[in-house]
């Protein structure tokens, strides 16, 4: 089947391309093509798609920001499914409505020009609203469970609102991640001042600095109760170890970097990571990453 031109004659005005490049949108940047690549415009449209889709056995992945992902390399003979059009963006008394496709910068400045705070912890992480509410993410003091209220998603091709325990949230882990689409959020604020929002993201702002520079996923592992993987990873001497042009970083070692690697050293290199520490200390490391597709 020529996907691509299937879903351009069973949805003439949605937004697709041919032999999608994982490499050009990830921050990895690391992955092979995919058969084509979907902007869906509407939640309904999503359902619609994704109901199709999954009628006619095609295989299909979401894709937010591209990061804490890792794409297979060679060619995808499938859909990446794209929310940036899912790009609605509003405020009512303490909560924000947010489409999937609202970039994490997006949604900041959007809370800060209101003067509405507790969004400031965001500051800086390569995100999209669909990307964190799946993913879960955030930083040590808080994640996006914590502003979380209801959650819109399209589950085996139907619209569905999924309260906040129903998100079934854990550490870097939701209910979203088994294959239900979200394609927007709403997240509680509070009433703040510009110079106490300003000094938040200053302070988070300045911490993301402080990170590895160069093409990575973010955090490689989730750290275990109690522990840092960092530290873990840097006791077992693991620092600078490469597979190929995947590497270590010698600044934080919970950091794969890529120098013009492949997905596959780069998967390589976090199974030998989890291998050692496992071996010297007896601790499973969990990925924090997904791969796809």
């Amino acid at each position: 089947m020529n996907i691509f031109a299937f879903l351009k004659n069973r949805f003439p005005k949605l937004y697709a391309e041919r032999n999608f490049s994982f490499a050009r949108h990830t921050t990895i940047g690391t992955g092979g093509v995919a058969a084509a690549a979907v902007c869906p415009a509407s939640t309904e449209q999503t359902a619609e798609l994704l109901a199709v889709l999954r009628r006619e056995k095609i295989p299909y992945c979401f894709l937010g920001a591209g990061a804490n992902v890792l794409p297979s390399d060679g060619r995808f003979e499938g859909v990446v499914v794209r929310f940036s059009r899912l790009d609605g963006l509003y405020a009512d008394g303490n909560l924000i409505y947010a489409g999937a496709g609202v970039t994490g910068g997006e949604l900041c400045r959007f809370a800060r020009s209101r003067l509405l705070g507790g969004l400031e912890f965001l500051t800086g992480i390569p995100m999209t609203v669909g990307g964190a509410a799946a993913m879960n993410a955030g930083v040590r003091e808080k994640h996006f469970c914590d502003i979380v209220r209801r959650v819109v998603a399209v589950e085996e091709g139907k619209v569905r609102t999924f309260s906040l325990s129903e998100c079934e949230y854990g550490e870097k882990d939701s209910v979203f991640l088994g294959g239900i689409a979200v394609t927007g959020v709403y997240l509680e604020v509070r009433e703040s001042f510009a110079e106490q929002i300003e000094r938040e993201c200053c302070y988070f702002r300045t911490r993301r600095a402080a990170l590895p520079k160069g093409r990575s996923m973010g955090c490689a592992f989730v750290n275990p109760p109690g522990d840092s993987a960092g530290r873990l990873i840097e006791q077992c001497g693991l620092k600078g170890a490469r597979s190929g042009g995947a590497y270590i970083s010698e600044v934080h070692a919970n950091f794969i970097l890529s120098d013009g690697a492949s997905s596959q050293e780069v998967s390589r290199l976090s199974q030998t990571v989890a291998r050692t520490v496992r071996e010297k200390t007896g601790i499973s490391l969990r990925e924090e990453f997904r791969r796809i597709p």
